[in-house]
């Protein structure tokens, strides 16, 4: 990919996909790369962790994330450790929650590379991780926190601000101006991801200004969220499973989730809603993250006196031993472990544990990509691999697609019904190849706005977008 002057933009990651997030944009000899994310799911789709990218890290200035979940941030320690060594710009939830995700992320990755050489799993002799704690350490020098809409400067005549998306603390909308000799310059927009507008915990997105190229995201692109209480819901769950002296696994993202599943926990204790069983939060990182919330309490509309009641329910465990010992606890209990996917994590463990008796229950509590062990349990697996062995499921598996803190179609269209005039173009990205062309279809025929998907690796001149 060469640079051959104007200003263009490159879909290096989440064009047939909800994983893998990073746009490069070019201009004046700069390049910048909005998001830095992995790829997650299909073994397809991670591979491309390990391929060279279009262009050398080292000739990327700077780098600017949305926010902290891996598919937008997880590829950060390999981009400094093949080279590059430019600023990475990042609000300061972001940069907080990256301190915590990104070496868990490392030690998760040295973690299976370890079990894959003990068990001969891989195809190599010796598997290595993509990176590992350390280097995920080491990359946090390399962050630069910036506060939400002032403008940064990143060279050439290209300027960005964050602007609030909800979501999970310290997520942002990132809005480009590239100043490419146009009397107002070209606008670009990134959603990132974004929140929901009756999201329990996070404060709803921004209204979208006005711009010429908008890049959405479309996790939910071809989907409404249940209208039903979420709260409600799981309470259903947990009484029923309670009921069976069964255990309630739910498989939550570390950051973000496993706060609003604790917020809906605590609120049906308050009623009474739920029986008075133990309720167990096994995720370091989760424990980690409860401070941050206390720290930007703008971003978010818990009390405190809520904040209180949410933590004081569950048992925080940290120590491992504390983690296995729950594996022979047995129930009634209700257990909130990360990953979300169950795609590593403690959470293996207890559906390792837990999974194969009838009494118990597994539930999902967001978006299961595809080839992720959780995509597969939706699908309908009486077993999964784990730790190199098969386990057959036979508890209960819920999905509590209400808990999702993505904005879905009707709302994505809602938002972008808020901008005062339409973008020359929209770029839908950050989807399942179905629920990024059924959102497409919407924005042209609801909105009578240009949308198009792009293709992976495409790069496009914004002087005028097709």
């Amino acid at each position: 990919m060469r640079d051959d002057g104007g200003t263009h933009l490159a879909f290096l990651g989440a064009t047939d996909s909800v994983t893998g997030s990073r746009y490069l944009l070019e201009h004046g000899g700069r390049r910048v790369l909005v998001d830095c994310g992995l790829f997650q799911g299909y073994k397809k789709l991670r591979e491309r962790n390990r391929a060279p990218l279009p262009v050398p890290p080292a000739s990327i200035d700077a780098v600017v994330l949305t926010h902290a979940h891996l598919d937008h941030s997880g590829y950060v320690p390999a981009l400094v450790k093949r080279g590059f060594h430019g600023p990475v710009y990042a609000t300061p939830g972001t940069t907080d929650l990256c301190t915590l995700l990104l070496p868990d992320s490392g030690h998760l990755q040295e973690e299976e590379a370890e079990t894959a050489r003990a068990r001969g799993s891989s195809r190599h002799s010796m598997p290595q991780p993509l990176y590992t704690a350390r280097d995920a350490v080491d990359s946090l020098a390399s962050f630069s926190p910036q506060p939400f809409r002032a403008p940064l400067d990143l060279g050439a005549g290209i300027e960005a601000r964050f602007i609030p998306a909800g979501h999970i603390l310290g997520a942002a909308q990132v809005h480009i101006t590239v100043d490419d000799g146009r009397s107002a310059g070209t606008t670009l927009h990134f959603t990132g991801d974004l929140g929901r507008e009756d999201d329990p915990l996070m404060n709803p997105p921004a209204p979208l200004e006005p711009t010429d190229v908008l890049v959405t995201e479309s996790t939910y692109g071809d989907r409404a969220h249940p209208r039903e209480d979420p709260t409600e819901a799981l309470g259903e769950v947990v009484r029923r499973v309670a009921k069976r002296n069964g255990v309630v696994v739910i498989a939550a993202f570390a950051v973000g989730r496993a706060e609003t599943l604790m917020l809906h926990l605590a609120r049906l204790r308050r009623r009474d809603r739920i029986p008075d069983i133990p309720v167990y939060l096994n995720s370091p990182m989760a424990v980690d993250a409860t401070e941050l919330y206390r720290k930007y309490p703008e971003e978010h509309r818990i009390s405190e006196r809520e904040f209180r009641e949410m933590y004081a329910l569950p048992q925080l465990i940290r120590d491992p031993d504390a983690s296995r010992a729950l594996n022979l606890r047995g129930g009634p209990m209700v257990v909130i472990s990360a990953s979300g996917m169950l795609t590593g994590g403690r959470v293996l463990h207890h559906v390792e544990a837990y999974g194969p008796d009838p009494r118990n229950a597994i539930v999902l509590s967001g978006y299961q990509a595809g080839g992720t062990r959780g995509a597969l349990l939706l699908d309908g697996a009486t077993s999964l691999r784990i730790y190199g062995r098969d386990v057959p499921i036979r508890a209960e598996v819920v999905s509590l697609d209400n808990l999702s803190a993505h904005a879905d179609a009707d709302a994505i269209l809602r938002w972008m019904g808020t901008c005062p005039r339409p973008p020359r173009m929209v770029y839908v990205t950050h989807g399942e190849i179905g629920a990024s062309d059924t959102l497409r279809r919407r924005i042209q025929h609801e909105l009578g706005w240009h949308a198009r998907v792009p293709e992976h690796l495409e790069r496009v001149d914004l002087a005028a977008p097709r």
